[in-house]
């Protein structure tokens, strides 16, 4: 397998057309439902990526991406936002608390997918 990605969602259907769209790639994906299903992921498991929602139960994206930057063991993790929030407001937030890049639903998977291997090097 090649590299982990960490795609933190609470709908189903965005975790559906992420895993539709990477699936014939080279990577490993792990899911989460939740911020602290995510935050849990990302402890144990350290993908090299995290695509965060910032509207979930538990812990939003940003509690989330914050936790992630501000930990030393997990702060070189990628972090990118995908998510609906699109106003100015929620992409300089997300960018301030240390996301790497801010990806707005609906988004397309082919874009998607290019800045995938661009982060991670396999393009």
């Amino acid at each position: 397998m090649g590299k982990k990605i960490l795609l933190a969602d609470d709908e189903e259907v965005i975790r559906l057309l992420v895993r539709t769209t990477i699936e014939r790639e080279d990577y490993e994906l792990l899911e989460a439902k939740d911020g602290e299903e995510a935050l849990a992921i990302v402890r144990a498991e350290h993908p090299d990526l995290v695509l965060l929602d910032v509207g979930m139960p538990k812990l939003d994206g940003f509690a989330v991406a914050q936790a992630i930057k501000s930990d030393p063991r997990t702060r070189d993790t990628i972090v990118v936002m995908l998510t609906a929030h699109g106003r100015e407001i929620d992409r300089d937030q997300g960018l301030q608390l240390g996301a790497d890049l801010y990806f707005t639903k609906p988004f397309s998977p082919l874009q998607l997918l290019r800045t995938l291997r661009e982060l991670l090097g396999s393009e």
